[in-house]
């Protein structure tokens, strides 16, 4: 349990087997108010972690009066429809949250088309064609993964006692919340402490390419300004005095994009081939994420002027400057 004189937060920690390590979402008591930010994944060790988590501190499903989601990932909103069909209570969401949360079909059927002509442009063949088509089953297969009941949009930069920020990189509608006065961030997945989160590419909203990693940098940067003493995120261990590790994150940015640049100049060009010579057997194992890892890098390398592209049939191909 984590205090100050206006409330308590109490961490859910579920583990994990995966290299996420733990599951971690929390619970904010404050009089009568018991807010639940994130809710883990949907299934058991998540649900038995909240149960035990509640009987602890003499609570129940029954007291927690609304939700706070700081993204749309499904590791972080899994329980929600457990609980609010138990007990039904307010979700509070990123306006960007929404068509995700609800699974809104011309929103999936825009974001396959991005991927879609997203690895063209790379120059990703057989493995692109056979990430569209999971994509393609995906919308069938996961409709239960939608959200029910309405979603309050979050808007302004408060929510009852914490200052809400938006932190953009490894999701669009990442957001955290600040206690200003205990100077802790409950963080979402913006900083974790063992591994590096990534920036994921998504589509804006109107299909267009978001420069995630420069997202993630300015986050991480604004972060750092905040100077908070304690950071709460979605997994791993809980961070004191988090700064150390910020300007970690961003140097092993920066020595990656330096790879990758070192790369181009030895005469690999397109994304495809980048990520293959970069990442080697993970290539194949973890296609979308590392493709994601490597185009963030691209467009953050453009972004700072130090390459430039151009189109060899249908296939965008980098140069250094």
């Amino acid at each position: 349990m984590i205090t100050n004189a206006d409330f308590e937060i109490y961490p859910i920690i579920a583990p994990s087997a995966l290299s996420l390590k733990s599951i971690n979402f929390y619970l904010v008591k404050k009089e009568e108010a018991l807010t639940l930010i994130d809710a883990g994944m949907n299934d058991d060790t998540c649900w038995y972690a909240l149960q035990r988590t509640l009987k602890e501190n003499a609570l129940s499903i029954g007291d927690i009066t609304d939700t706070w989601l700081t993204h749309h990932h499904g590791d972080h909103v899994g329980l929600v429809n457990k609980i609010t069909a138990l007990h039904p209570v307010p979700i509070y969401a990123h306006p960007k949250a929404v068509p995700r949360l609800k699974r809104d079909s011309d929103f999936l059927k825009m974001r396959i088309e991005f991927y879609k002509q997203l690895y063209l442009e790379m120059g990703c063949g057989d493995l692109g064609d056979k990430q569209i088509a999971y994509l393609f089953n995906a919308v069938d297969h996961n409709k239960d993964q939608k959200l029910n009941g309405d979603i309050i949009e979050i808007t302004e930069k408060h929510l009852f006692d914490f200052d809400v920020i938006e932190f953009p990189g490894h999701a669009p509608d990442q957001i955290a919340f600040l206690d200003q006065k205990g100077r802790r961030l409950l963080s979402g997945d913006l900083l974790i402490e063992h591994i590096s989160s990534n920036a994921l590419i998504e589509p804006d909203d109107n299909g267009n390419r978001m420069l995630t990693l420069v997202g993630h940098i300015d986050s991480l940067q604004r972060c750092l300004a905040l100077q908070v003493d304690l950071l709460l995120p979605g997994h791993g261990n809980i961070i004191e005095q988090p700064s150390r590790l910020i300007e970690k994150r961003r140097k092993g940015i920066e020595r990656k994009s330096q790879k990758i640049l070192s790369m181009i100049e030895s005469g690999i060009s397109s994304g495809n081939e980048l990520a293959k010579a970069f990442y080697r057997q993970k290539y194949v194992s973890q296609f979308p994420l590392v493709m994601s890892e490597i185009i963030g890098h691209l467009d953050y390398l453009e972004y700072q002027g130090k390459v430039t592209k151009k189109i060899i049939g249908k296939v965008v191909h980098y140069e250094a400057m």
